[in-house]
């Protein structure tokens, strides 16, 4: 039986950050699933009763917690300004390379700026405490 060809990898290409961030755009998505536990989590404390989401509410308030809910803001906003780049590549946008590095730095920066301005709004001005 003749050996059937492998597919290429990481090790045969050589590094690129557009490699990274689809990486991260999985890592992202990961992330995300686990964040809507924790959100279903918070939503049944708040549906069982006011005693129930009292005893809840002191871990949201803890920064371990509050670290965590801001990194699940910068997976969703990374996730979906990355995804919106996945799609235009799905209608055959951007495959070219200077188009893809271009659109990858739009992306980090769009959730840089959307990650700063929503963080700031959430924990400066107390937004759900």
């Amino acid at each position: 039986m003749a050996e059937r060809p492998l597919s290429p990898h990481f090790t045969v290409y050589r590094w690129a950050y557009t490699m990274t961030l689809s990486i991260l755009h999985r890592v992202s998505g990961l992330a995300l699933s686990l964040a809507l536990v924790a959100f279903v989590l918070w939503l049944v404390a708040i549906s069982l009763g006011p005693a129930s989401y009292d005893a809840f509410s002191p871990a949201l308030q803890s920064w371990p917690v509050r670290i965590l809910i801001a990194l699940a803001i910068i997976a969703l906003l990374y996730h979906f300004a990355n995804g919106l780049r996945h799609l235009a590549w799905d209608m055959g946008w951007g495959f070219e390379l200077r188009q893809a590095r271009a659109s990858a730095a739009v992306v980090l920066i769009v959730v840089a700026i959307a990650s700063i301005a929503c963080l700031v709004f959430l924990f400066r001005h107390g937004a759900g405490a």
